[in-house]
């Protein structure tokens, strides 16, 4: 008899994943679905593991991880923490080698970019419609309805890109 009910993404996606992974080389797909936890946020934010090629001698893959100009010389300097951060996850030294591939991923980019790129635009909306936004908003009694108010009218204002219309 079948179990009816919810099911995690990750279950439902192993087997595609898994099979897309290995037409790619990665025998185990784990290097792939699990980078960010396996290196960390801070390396992950910056590369991204894209192959893993076998050498005929069996000494073990190498892994090609993409990464954009400014972050190679960084990613150079750890290529040995990533490695036996890998193989500890592994158990064995599945990666022997770890290759640098430079370019401009537009992944990384807009990962990296754009994530600071909205912050910064906020936070400058931010204190130019603070003023008017605390006038219109000092009359609600309820707390939690004001914040949300002031960070709805933030996010349009910042989405628009226009802080004059917030003098209406």
């Amino acid at each position: 008899m079948r179990k009816h009910g919810f099911k995690k993404a990750s279950v439902l996606l192993k087997r595609n994943i898994q099979k897309a992974s290995e037409l790619r080389g990665f025998a185990q797909s784990r290097v792939l679905t699990h980078w960010s936890e396996i290196v960390g946020e801070e390396i992950s934010s910056v590369s991204i593991p894209t192959r893993v090629s076998y050498k005929t001698d069996g000494l073990g893959a190498t892994l090609t991880v993409l990464t954009s100009g400014p972050n190679a010389p960084i990613l150079e300097m750890q290529k040995e923490f990533i490695r036996n951060k890998i193989n500890a996850v592994y158990g064995y030294n599945a990666v022997h080698k770890i290759k640098i591939t430079q370019s401009s991923p537009i992944a990384l980019i807009d990962k990296n970019k754009g994530s600071k790129k909205v912050s910064s635009e906020k936070k400058k909306t931010n204190t130019k419609i603070s003023t008017s936004l605390v006038k219109a908003v000092n009359e609600i009694d309820d707390k939690n309805l004001r914040q949300a108010l002031e960070e709805l009218a933030i996010n349009v204002f910042t989405k628009l890109g226009n802080s004059s219309s917030s003098e209406r």
